[in-house]
């Protein structure tokens, strides 16, 4: 973890990351996750990194190791991760231990209020390691997140 606060002269990108069913957004289960779908949220992420002169890059998998892959590829490339983990959000003790290899901020998203649904979904593994977590803001999360990593004072 650090103090959540970018150097505002960075030019690696943030990641932003999406794991199992997000690319099903806009059709899987929409009375919880809204309509808009992962390309909604990558434009989001887009316009929101831009009004502060910064990219980012995304990727989103169904698999685990995949999304772990992707975060040892992070170290030295990114200045940032914005990861949505989904179902592994509780259950992955290795994607957890992966997020800390990068040593970048990291903001954890849940579109939907995970506090106010089944008792499963209020235990993240991903929590501990991250500088903040939003949760139900629907996709707006992803873009409070970016904000969050790109203003925020120690």
């Amino acid at each position: 973890m650090s103090d959540g606060t970018l150097p505002q002269t960075s030019s690696s990108p943030i990641l932003v990351l999406n794991g199992p069913n997000l690319n099903m957004l806009g059709t899987r289960q929409p009375e919880v996750y809204g309509t808009e779908t992962l390309d909604d949220v990558i434009e989001l992420c887009r316009r929101a990194a831009a009004a502060h002169g910064r990219e980012i890059s995304h990727f989103q998998s169904n698999s685990e190791g995949e999304l772990i892959d992707r975060i040892h590829g992070a170290h030295g490339t990114v200045s940032a991760i914005v990861i949505n983990p989904g179902g592994l959000t509780h259950t992955s003790v290795a994607l957890r231990d992966a997020l800390v290899i990068p040593e970048v901020p990291i903001v954890e998203v849940h579109i939907s209020n995970v506090h106010a649904r089944e008792e499963f979904r209020r235990h993240s593994y991903v929590s501990p390691v991250a500088d903040a977590v939003v949760a139900g803001m629907g996709i707006q999360g992803y873009a409070a997140a970016i904000e969050f990593l790109l203003t925020r004072r120690a």
